[in-house]
């Protein structure tokens, strides 16, 4: 699964684990596999003590086809936005250095989305916004009982262009339904190699 969002108040697009030691050597985790929140060490604070929506226009996901992968937009399909179950974390660093960052919560696809891809973000309906972010009140297993795949009625998804490959493409086109037969007449700009940047001194958190 892979969301439209980004997360501009976190450090990146991830989740990073409190106790970890050195970011250098962790790779953020973008997503949170729902059927073991309890179990995995890197969730299984969060998902009692930190609980969090990612609010969304929808997500990108990635059809598998013989021509290569086909991508889609799904939305809700009031056209209106949606709410991903999240989870976050805040890393202290030796020094002082304080992050937050987060990750979406995914479950099995329901039957709109299975023939696309086997995974889903978790969509919290507006009437369980409070289940899900009151971690005081509401411990997590019943919180758990949100874990699931959206009614199939929910959501729609349609195939978009496949510039939206390009990470350098971000337009309000990129969401706008596109037939796969008209992909042969958009512009292919051949890849260009990137120069390595220089080490200016001022070293990086990842």
């Amino acid at each position: 699964m892979t969301a439209s969002v980004s997360l501009p108040w976190c450090g990146g697009e991830g989740l990073l684990p409190s106790w970890v030691k050195d970011p250098k050597n962790f790779s953020l985790l973008i997503n949170a596999r729902g059927e073991s929140l309890t179990d995995k060490p890197a969730f299984s604070a969060a998902v009692k003590r930190r609980r969090c929506l990612v609010p969304a226009d929808g997500f990108y996901e990635w059809k598998t086809i013989r021509a290569g992968k086909q991508p889609y937009f799904v939305r809700a399909k009031s056209g209106g936005p949606i709410a991903f179950a999240g989870l976050w974390e805040t890393w202290m660093g030796p020094n002082g250095e304080e992050l937050e960052t987060a990750a979406i919560v995914t479950t099995r696809a329901n039957r709109t989305l299975d023939e696309i891809h086997d995974r889903m973000p978790v969509v919290v309906p507006p009437e369980a916004f409070n289940l899900w972010l009151d971690c005081a009140n509401v411990d997590v297993e019943t919180a758990m009982t949100l874990v699931t795949p959206a009614p199939d009625a929910v959501l729609e998804a349609y195939t978009v262009s496949s510039v939206v490959n390009r990470t350098a493409n971000d337009n309000p086109a990129l969401v706008e339904h596109r037939s796969p037969a008209d992909e042969p007449a958009l512009e292919r700009k051949p890849a260009q190699k990137q120069r390595a940047k220089k080490d200016d001194g001022q070293g990086v958190l990842f």
